[in-house]
């Protein structure tokens, strides 16, 4: 499972340093790929593999179509560096406006990379709204 907040930096060859001890869970092959809210997804491949089977499962929707067409058509399969970096394509880099402050956030099943400018906005503009939104996913016995 992954989880915490990383914050590193992408260099102007699109490289970006991924923390040692998410490396290991991660795998030495990975997905990279657009994600929601305009930050990049990063799948280990046995996850990437769940994920597509979940995707097999859609109707051939125009919705469908329209989500599959997003999501699969930035997805890369990387590896690491020598010093534990992943080259982003640069399409991914503009889709995610990540410039030089990158944060990487652990979300259970996959990895997500935001500029620091998009994270910061997200939490503000959604700190408020947190205790509501866990009330309305989780039971109050939840946290007990």
């Amino acid at each position: 499972m992954f989880m915490g907040e990383y914050h590193h930096t992408i260099d102007d060859k699109g490289r970006l340093t991924i923390p040692a001890k998410i490396r290991y869970e991660l795998g030495a092959n990975f997905v990279v790929t657009r994600g929601l809210d305009n930050c990049l997804f990063i799948y280990p491949s046995s996850e990437w593999s769940k994920v597509i089977d979940k995707y097999k499962e859609l109707p051939n929707t125009k919705d469908a179509r329209k989500f599959m067409r997003f999501f699969l058509s930035g997805a890369t399969v990387s590896d690491f560096d020598k010093q534990g970096r992943v080259n982003i394509a640069s399409p991914l880099i503009n889709y995610a406006s990540l410039e030089k402050d990158c944060v990487i956030i652990g979300v259970n099943d996959h990895l997500e990379v935001w500029s620091k400018t998009n994270w910061d906005n997200f939490i503000l503009e959604n700190e408020d709204d947190l205790s509501d939104i866990a009330d309305k996913l989780f039971s109050s016995d939840f946290y007990a």
